[in-house]
């Protein structure tokens, strides 16, 4: 192993992989305002995610007051209190930009039923 990836090792969070794409997320992160800092909790969809080890990131998308947003941010940011994830999301793509184009409940992903084995 070389000294870059020696370093980039150290900086990984642990938990912070337990979510896929098209997942329904509840992100909790740091906000600095000023002197204070507060907690802004951010909920929505997975639409992407990239690279690997402290380089890695994902995109969540949100529809607010009928307006698309999206937010990526990276994985293992010291400013990422938790990511919880709300629900999952049965989807067949790694990359879901086509929920752009979408408005209502098409821009919806199915969620994903485990079945109970016996």
């Amino acid at each position: 192993m070389d000294a870059i990836k020696a370093v980039e090792n150290t900086q990984l969070k642990e938990g912070r992989d337990d979510f896929r794409i098209g997942d329904t997320v509840k992100v909790h992160f740091n906000i600095v305002e000023g002197k204070t800092e507060r907690i802004q909790v951010y909920e929505g969809i997975v639409i992407q995610r990239a690279n690997e080890g402290s380089r890695a990131s994902f995109t969540v998308r949100k529809i607010s007051y009928g307006v698309g947003v999206e937010r990526v941010f990276p994985t293992h940011s010291p400013r990422i209190q938790r990511i919880e994830v709300v629900r999952r999301g049965r989807v067949r793509r790694a990359k879901l930009y086509y929920l752009r184009d979408r408005v209502g409940k098409a821009a919806k992903v199915r969620e994903l039923i485990k079945k109970k084995v016996k």
